[in-house]
This record gives C-alpha cells, structure tokens and sequence, in this order.
C-alpha cells in the first residue's frame, strides 16, 4: 500500500513538471529506486537512478526528473520533520540518562537542518548554482585524472547553469503548487501512518502490545536516523536507538530486536529484491536500446 501511494505522489510532481509514464511503469521505476536507495548510505543512489530511468526510457530531460524524484523525497520529510520535533521535546520529559536524550535530540536536529538546507538550495536558484559549480570545480581535477580527457572549467560553466536552472524551476514547481503541495502531505501522512502501523503488526506478531504514544515517537525518530549518510539503511545503528528508547517503554531488548528483523524483512530485504529484479529489468531494456 505504501509503494502505490508513493507512486501516486510521484506520478503527482512529474505530471507538473512534465509528463508521467503509465503508472506500472512508475511503479517499477520506483522499484528500482528504492534498491538504489537501501544500497547506498543515506538512501542516496535511488533519486538520480529515477532520473536516469525516466531520461533512457521516456526521454525526460535528467534535471526534471531529477527534480521530480528530489522534490517528492521533500513531501516525504515534511510530516517526519513535524513529529520529530515533537519527539525530540517530549523525550527530554523520559527518564533517560542525559547522553540518551543528547544522541537522539542531537540526530533529530541535525537531520532536520541538513534536510532543511537541501530544500532550501533545491529552491534557491542562485545558491544552487554556487553549489554545484563550487563542487564542479573542487573536483575537477580529480576527472581529469581518471578520464585523461581536459575539461576547462570555462566551457563546462554556462551548461551547468543551465541544467541547475532546469532543476530549480522544477523542483519550485513542485513545492509551490498547492494542489500538489495537499495532496502531496496527505500521501505522506497516510504512508508515515501505514508504516507506523508495520511495525505495530511485527510487535504484535511476536505477542507484544507497545504503547501507542510511545511508538509513534520511538519509530519516528527510528525512520530519521535511516536517512542519516552512514550507512545503507542505517543498519545496526537505528537497532541500537530503538533498543534503548523501547527499554523505556518497558519492551526488552529482545523483543525488540525480533520486531525490528520482522520489521526489515518486510520494509528492507523484500523491497530491495524486488526492486533488483525492476533494475535488472530496466538494464536490460536499455542495453537493447543503445544496442539497436
């Protein structure tokens, strides 16, 4: 239910920005995104790989795609970035030792900023430009290196101001239309309540009833560590900050755990194999194309 609904959110932002495939094929697209995502640290890989689907095999221009796929990534944020501040003040009311209630109100906040400066360089023409040349620029040398070809930065200038441009207006677009912008946060809210009620289920599958406050807090803050840039999926680290925020609630670390393996089958493992097999699909696809 949450991948069709992610689906329709993202089939949303593309028909503003441009035009959307079928729905099947989005929806495999998306597939093949989110395997990009759990591979990589910070779910990184999946954006620009829906990028890339949408430019080889209906033509899109890769900034508005890109901008489409970032853009829907914000919608994502926005209800978690609510709750979690919410969170973060009613878990210094736990009794928690303080390095506790640092760790977690710590990763809270700094999820929070860093999330809140992408949008705001998403959005912001001129400090994306800055940006993206000043990147350019620091690696440059390094391209060069590997490609043995000279690229001047002089001439690469003007095409990737262009291409920001592209992005920006785009991804503006997308967060500025209102009816996308509702839409968009109730899809959001109604996906952040079906996972919530996931793990509510891989609980009760091990014969252990959570209190539902404290769910609502503990998984919140559990799903904003997952996209810190640590590791693919954030794996062990948002274990260990559920372990010892649910031993609060009075859940032992067992039971915990047995949930949270449940839970990753469910979120994690099957998602990233379907959504290999959705990328080996499209691969092939695209070989094809180049070939003929």
């Amino acid at each position: 239910m949450i991948l069709v609904l992610w689906t329709f959110r993202w089939r949303l932002i593309l028909n503003l920005v441009d035009e959307s495939p079928k729905f099947s094929s989005l929806f495999l697209m998306l597939l093949a995104s989110i395997f990009g995502n759990n591979i990589t640290p910070g779910a990184a890989g999946g954006e620009p790989l829906r990028a890339y689907l949408l430019f080889e095999l209906r033509g899109t221009p890769f900034e508005i795609g890109f901008a489409s796929s970032t853009a829907d990534r914000v919608f994502e944020f926005i209800p978690f970035a609510i709750i979690s501040l919410l969170s973060a003040i009613l878990i210094m009311t736990w009794e928690v030792s303080i390095w506790t209630r640092f760790i977690v109100s710590f990763l809270i906040i700094f999820t929070i900023i860093l999330f809140s400066v992408v949008i705001y360089a998403g959005a912001r023409r001129d400090v994306a430009q800055r940006i993206v040349l000043g990147i350019i620029r620091s690696f440059l040398p390094f391209i060069r290196n590997i490609t043995r070809r000279r690229f001047e930065f002089g001439n690469l200038r003007d095409r990737i101001i262009f291409y920001v441009n592209r992005f920006s207006s785009g991804f503006s677009m997308a967060l500025t239309d209102r009816r996308v912008l509702v839409i968009g946060f109730l899809l959001s809210l109604i996906m952040w309540f079906l996972d919530l009620t996931r793990i509510y289920i891989c609980f009760r599958a091990i014969g252990v009833e959570p209190p539902i406050a404290s769910l609502i807090i503990i998984y919140t803050v559990g799903i904003l560590i997952s996209l810190l840039p640590l590791l693919p999926g954030s794996l062990g680290l948002r274990e260990g900050i559920l372990v010892a925020l649910f031993a609060v609630a009075g859940i032992s670390a067992d039971h915990v755990m047995a949930a949270s393996v449940i839970d990753r089958l469910a979120s994690y493992i099957t998602p990233t194999f379907f959504g290999f097999l959705a990328a080996v699909y499209y691969g092939r696809i695209i070989i094809r194309n180049h070939e003929s």
